[in-house]
């Protein structure tokens, strides 16, 4: 079977299955008994309808109007596929109702018309506007786009956008004002050759315009050749406006010393030898799909300096409207904008291009495994995958959109619906925020055992971007040096950060020599401490934090947790700090869970469990939670002699011998911890209402399968794990740990020790 051939059956079989299509309709407000449904129907939903009838504003604060956009398509002009009617793109508005909710978090109906008139069709979506907080018009054939989309911005007051014409000119104008960067030349400056009259063509030629591009610098050409001033065959208005007075006829006459082409028609128009006639570095947008108007190895045999985008996603500098649609929709919405103007397009572009020019974010490499994601010509814009494009992007829209006096809910608190945006991506950030605010009072320096590592070099150029600590790399520095310019980072050891070189430092004999100081009557060599020393990024780590060179240690990238505890302890471990329990802060989808102790101990005592359920508690806090503790286990409050409920029943009245600042309970199942009703049917005078937010096990098995089920399986991003009892000294995390991961953990060990105690 040809590779064509298993795609077609894996699409077919990925919307047949499990059920058919790709979207699906869930409520958001429980529905469980009759005193719900008199409030979501009748007789209480009344007085939401009241609210509205009184202010029609106040859609926006009892429906979900506000979040709601419509994809409305005729099937005009569907991808490539051309006039294929409404129910056969059905398939490709629901994907672009499945790309708004990914990306940007918005509610989509697609919704299929089967009427060709554009004056009638215009009719039809204007009639919907008290649905939808804005709608999105797609593959309508042109000319009649612009009508339907002229008729319904003129009479609806909400945003209309034609994200054929207007998505692609958005990503077209971040692109090419990021080739005229690297080229070195400026839009008012360059002659522009487009082919393609469509609708997208138009629009890109128009955005041009608004970048600074000069009218009479810009070359149309269609399958009738040159649009110029008296042509009367394939002509229309939009056409018209970029007609050239000119004796010239073709894309071969008018393509000598062009610097950009774009390409919006079909493949294989625009030859080596055209190229080979345009200007030095010249920008070619082959854009047409499958094929582009130039194969990009065609392009660069001729021109090797050439900055080449297309429409494909196996080739570098992808032209996707999904880098502009979610976002450019979202940051609409949230100001409820009656529109979407030229300022929020451009808005839209800068922030686009801004963002490809900075460094890549860790979470889009990961995406994009092994291509090289750094500005250049093979790195115009950003990965569709950035999460970093919803709030750079859609917060520029917005500020955009009330600068310019089409908002209708403007936002008091900027700084705040930008944080908002984040949060919306990193389900961390919501509550790693008191952490964070606490270790920009500090300036902590951090050592990392592992710093050739990607993720721990990303985490670097995170820690210097967003955050006070000071960080501190071990590992050999031609490797970090060759890795950071792989991955287009911008730092670099020895000027942006300390580095220890395992083979070659100054204080190697200072290192290994304060490591035989505590280990030579614990069975170390001094040629077994300068051993180490020269291997052990650990144990390295660890004596820089003993000796007050780092005030914190993290590692554990790679490696097993136990090993590196080890290490940790030999050098650390004091009488009043040593390793308590490792807790992990889970992020679940209807809130936080901290589960305890994943790591540490192998058999915890009645004693450990106790200690664990205080260092839970305290931690708990740090992160705004008030802590209500769950000693779990196979056994259910006695029922059980054997196993860990013996010892956690002796963990309980340990913790009750002296008086405690939370709520805890035990022994317990953890559906019993998690369910306050079964709770307290089991055990009426339970000690805390409602579910549990710490998990203390009696096994660390236990524990750690908790963990790595709700990773698995609900999509829980863990926190941590967070090394109790050695006062902020020193984490280990697991090597599964994410570069954001990473920062979150760094911020954990960036906050004063004063805030553990």
């Amino acid at each position: 079977m040809s590779d064509s051939d298993n795609l077609r059956q894996a699409s077919l079989y990925y919307h047949e299955f499990p059920r058919p299509g790709k979207l699906e309709i869930r409520a958001t407000k429980p529905l469980a008994n009759g005193r719900d449904l008199s409030r979501a129907y009748s007789p209480g939903v009344a007085e939401a309808c009241l609210e509205i009838q009184a202010n029609p504003q106040d859609a926006a604060r009892y429906t979900s109007r506000a979040n709601l956009v419509a994809v409305i398509s005729n099937g005009t002009a569907v991808l490539g596929l051309g006039d294929i009617g409404a129910m056969a793109g059905k398939p490709v508005m629901e994907g672009k109702a499945v790309l708004f909710k990914k990306f940007a978090n918005i509610d989509c109906f697609d919704i299929e018309v089967d009427e060709h008139d554009p004056e009638t069709l215009a009719k039809i979506v204007c009639a919907l506007e008290p649905t939808f907080g804005a709608i999105n018009l797609e593959d309508i054939k042109a000319p009649d786009c612009f009508i339907v989309e002229k008729l319904c911005r003129e009479k609806m007051n909400i945003p209309v956008f034609h994200d054929d014409q207007h998505g692609t000119a958005i990503v077209v104008g971040a692109a090419a004002t990021n080739a005229l960067h690297v080229a070195g030349k400026t839009f008012e400056d360059i002659k522009i050759v487009s082919s393609g009259g469509g609708a997208a063509g138009i629009a890109c030629l128009n955005m041009l315009l608004k970048l600074g591009a000069k009218r009479e610098n810009i070359w149309l050409t269609d399958i009738a050749g040159l649009v110029y001033d008296g042509r009367t065959e394939e002509m229309n208005p939009h056409k018209a406006e970029f007609a050239q007075k000119s004796d010239l006829r073709t894309l071969d006459d008018v393509i000598e010393g062009a610097d950009m082409f774009i390409g919006l028609s079909v493949g294989g128009i625009l030859t080596p030898d055209m190229v080979t006639r345009m200007a030095d570095r010249p920008i070619i947008f082959g854009l047409a799909n499958p094929t582009p108007e130039i194969m990009p190895d065609l392009a660069r045999a001729v021109a090797p300096d050439a900055i080449i985008a297309t429409g494909r996603s196996d080739f570098p500098n992808q032209v996707n409207n999904v880098l502009c649609f979610p976002f450019i929709f979202r940051g609409a919405l949230d100001v409820g904008a009656t529109e979407i103007n030229d300022a929020m397009e451009l808005a839209c572009i800068h922030g686009i291009a801004k963002l490809a020019r900075e460094t890549t974010s860790a979470e889009a490499a990961a995406a994009y495994s092994g291509e090289k994601l750094t500005f250049g010509p093979d790195y115009l814009i950003p990965k569709p995958f950035d999460p970093r494009l919803i709030a750079v992007v859609s917060a520029s829209v917005a500020k955009a959109a009330m600068d310019s006096g089409v908002a209708s809910r403007p936002i008091a608190d900027f700084d705040g619906y930008v944080k908002k945006l984040e949060q919306s991506v990193f389900k961390s950030a919501l509550l790693m925020r008191p952490v964070f605010d606490a270790a920009a009072t500090s300036n902590r320096r951090i050592v990392f055992a592992e710093g050739e590592d990607e993720r721990v070099l990303r985490t670097a150029q995170a820690v210097l971007e967003e955050m006070s600590e000071t960080p501190i790399l071990i590992g050999r520095p031609d490797v970090i040096t060759a890795r950071c310019e792989r991955m287009g980072l911008t730092v670099r050891p020895g000027k942006d950060f300390a580095i220890v070189n395992p083979e070659h430092d100054d204080r190697y004999r200072d290192y290994w020599t304060s490591y035989h100081d505590l280990m030579a009557r614990r069975g170390v060599t001094p040629d077994t401490a300068r051993a180490i020393m020269r291997t052990n990024t650990t144990a390295i780590a660890a004596i820089m934090v003993e000796r007050g060179e780092a005030d914190s240690m993290i590692c554990g990238v790679f490696g097993e947790y136990r090993w590196h505890l080890n290490y940790i302890t030999q050098v650390l471990a004091t009488d009043k700090l040593r390793p308590v329990g490792a807790l992990s802060l889970m992020i679940l989808e209807d809130g936080p869970l901290f589960i305890a102790d994943t790591q540490v101990h192998q058999r915890p005592s009645p004693e450990d469990i106790a200690e664990i359920a205080i260092g839970a508690a305290r931690h708990a806090r740090r992160f705004g939670i008030e802590p209500k503790i769950a000693l779990c286990s196979q056994s259910q409050f006695g029922n059980l002699s054997s196993g860990s409920g013996k010892r956690l029943r002796k963990a309980l009245k340990i913790l009750d011998s002296a008086p405690r600042d939370f709520a805890y309970e035990g022994e317990m199942n953890v559906d019993t911890a998690l369910d306050g009703d079964l709770r307290a049917r089991i055990m009426p005078k339970t000690r805390f209402d409602g579910p549990a937010n710490i998990l203390v096990f009696g096994s660390p098995d236990a524990a750690s399968a908790t963990r790595n089920i709700l990773k698995a399986k609900s999509e829980g991003l863990e926190v941590g794990p967070i090394l109790m009892g050695m006062g902020n000294r020193a984490h280990i995390v697991s090597h599964s740990i994410t570069s954001r991961g990473l920062l979150n953990v760094t911020a954990i060990a960036g906050t004063p020790v004063k805030a553990y105690e």
